[in-house]
């Protein structure tokens, strides 16, 4: 009798094994994180660590950092390095929270064909977005979980400057909130 109500219920018991390890499945896609944001080796969020390995990968120089005097969990870092492809000078500045990139920007003077492969390798890597106008500064922009990459550029006086900037709201948010349970109450 047992044997019949196993048989019976087989078909029952199949689909649900099935539809429990789908649900297993999309469970584990859901919190997959999607790729990180980066650009030119350097990623939003990155460890201090990491951004001074990426800084060695493109024979840059050291990342200087100096903390903040009002909150020592803040650390403001720059660093001078070549852009692979061009060949040209860029600067990196970042701003860091408990030694974590909450922004961070890549900048400098770049030629007209170097500003395309940054802007055709952006898109590639995070699809095509409009670009918008504020005045003489051109902006494209990209977000993802979080997380915001933007391409910025300007003429002036003659010469294309143009920025990279990698924002981790994540880190960004997890600083909002610690320095809101230390600020003082007003009465």
């Amino acid at each position: 009798m047992a044997s019949r109500m196993m048989i019976r219920n087989a078909p029952s018991l199949l689909a649900i094994l099935l539809l429990s390890s789908s649900l297993s499945v999309r469970a584990q896609e859901s919190v997959t994180p999607a790729p990180a944001l980066e650009f030119l080796g350097f990623r939003a969020g990155a460890s201090l660590g990491d951004v001074s390995t990426a800084l060695t990968r493109v024979r840059g120089g050291a990342l200087k950092c100096q903390g903040a005097k009002v909150d020592k969990r803040v650390s403001e870092c720059r660093a001078d390095f070549t852009d692979p492809a061009a060949g040209r000078p860029l600067e990196l500045w970042l701003s860091a929270v408990d030694s974590m990139s909450s922004v961070l920007m890549l900048s400098g003077t770049v030629s007209g064909d170097q500003l395309i492969l940054w802007r055709r390798t952006l898109e590639r890597a995070y699809g095509q977005v409009d670009a918008n106008v504020h005045g003489p500064q051109w902006m494209m922009q990209w977000v993802r979980q979080g997380r915001m990459i933007r391409l910025t550029w300007r003429l002036e006086s003659g010469r294309k400057l143009a920025s990279v900037s990698l924002i981790d709201g994540h880190v960004l948010d997890a600083w909002g909130e610690h320095r809101g349970a230390r600020r003082p109450t007003r009465r």
